[in-house]
């Protein structure tokens, strides 16, 4: 995506290639015109490709002495004759035909005879290649009238862009955002500190027990154990091992398995095959994220966090997110919660640029060649 406006003046500009294009279809839909007009173009392109399918058949049939090299040649002598007298009498270039009919009106031909015969064809050649180079206008065309489009859809990119930028503007991007980010980061390392010791201490089915529970707290978006390995875990001795143990296991022979577990084939069949899921829970639906929510939202994820949080890592990480949740009655939290979602929206450039007051230029450029490049099109579509 580019993040500058497009130069009018470049050629790489899809307003000047869009204009190159339309030039090069309205000044071939003139030659044409000049020509006679479509309809008698397309029947001097048809004749041209007739006449020349003719000569490329016969050259080698028809070329030299002999009984069936006459007999193919009076094939090519009366198929060329019907073609000519067959062409409309305003046809221009209808005399090229003619030429490269008398070219091999004769009783013996040669190569050169055709050779000739092909080049007298030229001027209607000329007046067949229009309809291609009409084409490849027409296709380039479309092509142009795309970069346009996708230019359009850059710029709205970039000025919906430049529109948030400047709702940032007047943020105090150097508020202490850390007096918000100390405690959350504080809480976040207990609560993945004490949910590792609790993978490790509880058993699967006490895991289970809670990642199920996580159901009726919206703000805590564990995924939930398969129905299958639920089931395992609940029903059988193995959901009494920690989950690390049980991956653990899942990777022992079937012999030495057979010493923890009273049926290891099930056992692989039901950890190995969920290995991944397993591997992957950890603490991060319970962790508060960064930069924060505003203040309703993150009481409210607070308050759907806790019983979970209390469940695992007991009062010493409630207490963390209570000191987190305090800061929300902070009269400064908006300000600070403000600043840091637009630290972490700005990049350095994006800073600079709100800094020295180049958003708004920007902006203003961005809206002209939209509204430049708009006006474009439907210009086009109507013409």
């Amino acid at each position: 995506m580019s993040h500058a406006a497009t130069d009018p003046a470049t050629e790489d500009d899809p307003a000047s290639r869009l204009e190159r294009a339309r030039e090069r279809v309205d000044a071939i839909e003139r030659e044409i015109d000049d020509a006679g007009g479509l309809e008698t173009v397309e029947t001097g392109a048809e004749a041209y490709r007739n006449a020349t399918t003719l000569l490329e058949n016969y050259v080698d049939r028809a070329s030299g002495s002999g009984r069936e090299t006459f007999k193919h040649y009076i094939q090519l002598e009366g198929q060329f004759s019907t073609l000519v007298e067959g062409l409309p009498a305003e046809l221009p270039h209808r005399d090229a035909f003619e030429a490269a009919f008398d070219a091999i009106d004769k009783r013996r031909l040669t190569e050169s005879d055709f050779d000739r015969a092909q080049g007298a064809l030229e001027p209607a050649e000329a007046v067949a290649d229009l309809l291609e180079e009409r084409e490849r206008a027409r296709e380039e065309l479309v092509a142009a009238r795309k970069a346009v489009s996708d230019r359009l859809s850059d710029l709205d990119d970039e000025i919906d862009n430049h529109e948030r930028l400047l709702t940032l503007a007047d943020v105090d991007i150097d508020a202490p955002v850390e007096r918000l980010h100390e405690p959350i980061d504080v809480y976040n390392e207990a609560i993945q500190e004490s949910f590792e010791t609790y993978l490790y201490d509880e058993s699967a089915r006490t895991v289970f027990d809670c990642l199920e529970r996580s159901r009726w707290h919206p703000f805590v978006p564990f995924e939930r154990p398969p129905a299958e390995l639920r089931e395992y875990v609940a029903e059988t001795d193995a959901g009494e091992y920690p989950i690390p143990t049980l991956l653990e296991y899942a990777d022992h022979s079937r012999s030495k398995l057979s010493h923890y577990v009273d049926d290891p084939d099930q056992l692989k069949r039901r950890v190995a095959t969920r290995q991944t899921y397993l591997e992957r829970i950890d603490a991060t639906p319970l962790c508060l994220e960064w930069p924060p929510s505003d203040a309703v939202t993150l009481r409210y994820a607070i308050r759907d966090s806790r019983p979970l949080a209390e469940r695992i890592g007991g009062q010493d990480v409630v207490d963390r997110l209570c000191e987190v949740r305090a800061l929300t009655r902070d009269e400064d939290f908006d300000r600070l919660q403000v600043a840091a979602t637009a630290r972490d929206q700005l990049s350095a450039t994006e800073r600079q640029k709100l800094a020295n007051g180049d958003v708004e230029a920007d902006l203003e450029s961005f809206r002209a060649e939209r509204e430049r490049l708009q006006a474009m099109l439907k210009d086009d579509s109507n013409a």
